[in-house]
């Protein structure tokens, strides 16, 4: 399979540079810059790209590289800091700029294999201080602003390439076109990553692991989980056991749905643990939002494992973790690879033969297409975000099942009215919290004393800034007068009108 490597210099958007590269059909993965020589020489990559970062290159405790990557006869495309450490590997010249450009900014541009089928004028994504002051030898600069001397070079002899903006970002409007480029005219990649072939291998890989044996995999009814599920049971069948923890906190009819879903589309042994009294048992009395996830997560703990010493066979042990959950981070010689809640520590007194990760090569977006490809349900393959903690953390308070029960009744109405309208297509997440706020109220002659309702929907490409959902007001009115007339004990609807930051998506 033809590998890019994007080389991680700390950027924000590393992981983007990879999804891009993906989406032109060629098979990226991400390395931190300690990565040595060796091991990339090693790998016989199509191409390398170096990825932006927040320092500057002339400051030497910035992250930096040996100048021999530029001398293995691999193309090099450098992105932002990277294209500023091509010049400065290069003997270049790289200084403060006299004016900083941020947002976007129109370039002119040359002739150049990176500019193919893009016009001479053309907006791009700027996000520098520092600025190419003076290409190296041998280096042809082939884009310029106003502001910006050297917004592209090129060594084609070398098939080294830099452009000072950010092509992986929807703003420069024909970023993805150049990324294509360096890919096939550059790279001369065929574009051999798809999803069928993903499907086909994996499933290939899997029964030659796993052979005779049998698997455990914890099913959460996510998407990660879920997909994880539909290759095991396409390479193993019954050999692979789910395990599926229903504590209580999920919303309407979604235990069932989920144990309908794998116990009729897929042939594997599924087991379900009901254990929502157990949970609201330890959860009595509590109300600091800390707590409850703490106990919710050692309770899950405790359960799930209890169920696998049942099961256990010394087979092995499946997980849905996805490439970013594997990613070690560039930004720091201290940096390690992030934990996530993907990774499951196993206790000391379960032995297993080994971890499968079917999904680790795969980001989200891909998961997706390969959950559709398998024929999983749309509900599950493009589920929204969902707290670990379940709709523990969205009832304000202590939990108890009249709480859980109004919240399941006014979230499942939100839902169906989302999806009778069809605007949970503009939506990235939407939900109901129960703020634990009683409210006065009237309905019919009488007066009320009961729960307030907030509803939270957000838009976000990330989810690490969100903005509040503009909702159409006569789709709100429609949501607020069936929550009110068909959940008991609702009395008020709001509507968050937060972004983030300053709050949060959750609102606990």
């Amino acid at each position: 399979m033809e590998k890019i490597l994007v080389l991680d210099f700390g950027g924000q958007y590393n992981q983007l540079i990879a999804r891009r590269v993906r989406d032109n059909n060629v098979y990226a993965e991400i390395l931190p810059y300690t990565t040595p020589i060796e091991e990339i020489k090693a790998k016989n990559y199509k191409g390398i790209i170096f990825t932006g970062g927040p320092n500057s290159v002339f400051d030497m405790s910035s992250p930096h590289y040996t100048k021999d990557i530029l001398e293995i006869g691999v193309p090099v495309l450098g992105i932002c800091y990277g294209c500023q450490l091509i010049a400065w590997m290069a003997d270049g010249k790289v200084e403060t700029a006299p004016v900083s450009e941020y947002g976007k900014i129109e370039i002119t541009s040359k002739t150049s294999p990176i500019f193919k089928d893009v016009p001479e004028k053309n907006i791009v994504w700027m996000s520098h201080t520092d600025y190419i002051s003076e290409a190296p030898n041998g280096f042809e600069i082939v884009a310029v602003t106003d502001d910006c001397p050297c917004a592209a070079m090129q060594n084609t002899e070398k098939k080294l390439y830099a452009v000072q903006f950010h092509p992986e970002v929807t703003h420069s409007e024909y970023g993805n076109i150049m990324l294509r480029n360096f890919l096939y005219e550059v790279c001369g990649c065929s574009g051999d990553w798809v999803m069928d072939n993903f499907i086909d291998n994996t499933v290939a890989k899997l029964k030659e692991q796993i052979g005779d044996k049998n698997v455990i995999l914890g099913l959460s009814g996510g998407v990660d989980s879920s997909v994880a599920a539909g290759l095991l049971s396409r390479a193993v069948g019954k050999q692979l056991t789910c395990v599926f923890v229903d504590q209580g906190l999920m919303r309407k009819d979604e235990g069932d749905f989920v144990e309908k879903t794998f116990t009729t589309l897929f042939d594997m042994n599924f087991v379900r643990v009901n254990c929502g009294e157990q949970f609201l048992a330890k959860l009595k009395g509590v109300t600091d939002p800390e707590q409850k996830r703490k106990i919710i997560g050692t309770e899950f703990f405790n359960v799930f494992w209890s169920e696998i010493r049942k099961q256990q066979d010394k087979g092995f042990f499946a997980q849905g973790t996805i490439y970013p959950d594997c990613i070690e981070s560039g930004k720091g010689d201290a940096a390690v690879i992030k934990t996530h809640h993907n990774r499951v520590n196993v206790p000391d007194d379960v032995e297993f033969l080994g971890v499968i990760e079917p999904l680790a090569d795969l980001f989200k977006d891909e998961v997706r297409k390969v959950g559709e490809k398998l024929g999983i349900p749309k509900e599950l393959v493009w589920r929204q975000p969902f707290p670990g903690p379940g709709l523990g953390v969205r009832i304000i308070g202590e939990l108890t099942a009249d709480k859980i029960k109004i919240l399941q009744e006014a979230d499942w109405v939100l839902r169906d009215e989302m999806a009778k309208n069809g605007y949970e297509k503009n939506l990235a997440q939407f939900f109901c919290v129960l703020p634990n706020v009683m409210t006065v109220g009237v309905m019919g002659d009488h007066r009320t004393y009961d729960h307030l309702i907030g509803i939270r929907a957000v838009t976000t490409d990330d989810f690490m800034t969100a903005d509040w959902a503009k909702i159409p007001y006569d789709i709100l009115a429609k949501v607020s007068n069936r929550i009110t007339n068909e959940v008991a004990h609702v009395n008020r609807v709001v509507y968050d009108i937060t972004s983030k930051p300053p709050g949060t998506v959750e609102w606990e």
